[in-house]
């Protein structure tokens, strides 16, 4: 466990932007992690990877861990996986113990812990779907305490946790399955396996798969390679629109899909024919991939990625998410939200 004092936390995160934390502290195991939060005087901030975050330049006040490392275990059935543990090496451990569930999540970039509270998802899986059970650490009892799945809520990129921020996940446990739980649906995957001639009854070759998707679509980050693109992923989460507008919105798609089929896809990304695209959405309102303000761009290859470019500032990146969230909601009557959450004072 290693404490630093003002210690700027641009380097911690993926959009490489923000200020100091007033205390920091960097723990790797369980351990460490219960003394931190014991040792806590105020409401702590907790990171893994700092990739779904934007921390103000005004930095964090009081105390913020940092948790990168733990272990994971498998016996039978149930995958074990400690919060600070990047996801990735979760699915590849499931992967090697032949469990289906979590393999369309491969390369999602995340910790244990940020995947349970924000429930990600991909292709047509999600982590509630095999989470089975939660230890977290009760900040008003200063006790670890077990939850069943069935303790907390679960929905399109949420979850309850988000507004209990005194129950901090520790580890998490998934019941997977022998054979398949979910099968490959997406279109964008689906081409890719059929151009590399990839059996998808492999556990494997559905995470290649998945993978060269990822990549295709600027979607691969690892925070230890120092040439990594400095976003937080998709920005913005896709909305729930009337009919029309989901119709409407459609004629945005570049895929040449049509109508049942792009409704199909929204079914299966966001789990309802009316959560249409934020891509589209941004799309009919008139931006374009490359736009850019200063020092932020959207992504060329992805516009639901904003990318911090050098010398950027947090506060740049907030002012850019502002002026897209009114702009859709003048143009389309859409609100817009943002995945990424806002740490500190903006």
């Amino acid at each position: 466990m290693n404490t630093l004092l003002n210690e700027p936390l641009a380097s911690y995160t993926s959009l490489r932007v923000g200020g100091a934390a007033e205390e920091l502290v960097v723990v790797e195991t369980y351990d460490n992690m219960t003394s931190a939060l014991v040792g806590s005087k105020t409401q702590p901030w907790i990171l893994g990877f700092g990739c779904n975050v934007l921390v103000s330049d005004n930095g964090l006040p009081g105390r913020t861990i940092i948790w990168r490392g733990g272990r994971i275990e498998v016996k039978d059935r149930e995958l074990t996986a400690e919060a600070g543990v990047w996801w990735d090496d979760v699915v590849k451990r499931a992967i090697a113990a032949e469990l289906w569930g979590l393999e369309l999540m491969s390369e999602i970039p995340s910790s244990v812990g940020g995947a349970v509270f924000g429930n990600i998802a991909a292709y047509g899986q999600q982590v509630s779907d095999t989470l089975a059970w939660l230890d977290v650490f009760n900040l008003n009892t200063a006790r670890v305490e077990r939850y069943a799945k069935s303790g907390f809520e679960f929905s399109y990129r949420r979850s309850s946790l988000q507004n209990n921020p005194h129950l901090i996940i520790l580890r998490a446990g998934f019941t997977l399955s022998p054979t398949p739980l979910h099968e490959l649906q997406y279109d964008a995957a689906l081409a890719v396996a059929h151009e590399f001639g990839l059996d998808q009854s492999s556990l494997e070759q559905r995470r290649k798969a998945i993978i060269e998707t990822r990549r295709r679509a600027g979607s691969l980050y690892h925070p230890d390679e120092p040439k990594s693109e400095h976003t937080a992923g998709s920005f913005f989460k896709n909305p729930i629109v009337s009919t029309e507008q989901a119709r409407e919105l459609a004629k945005f798609d570049e895929t040449g899909k049509t109508l049942e089929r792009i409704e199909s896809q929204s079914r299966i990304h966001g789990g309802d024919s009316h959560r249409s695209s934020a891509a589209h959405v941004l799309l009919a309102a008139g931006f374009s991939r490359g736009q850019t303000w200063g020092h932020i761009r959207l992504h060329p290859q992805h516009v639901l990625k904003l990318e911090a470019l050098p010398g950027a500032t947090a506060a740049e990146v907030y002012e850019v998410v502002q002026t897209i969230v009114h702009a859709v909601k003048a143009k389309l009557d859409i609100e817009l939200i943002p995945e990424v959450r806002f740490l500190g004072n903006f």
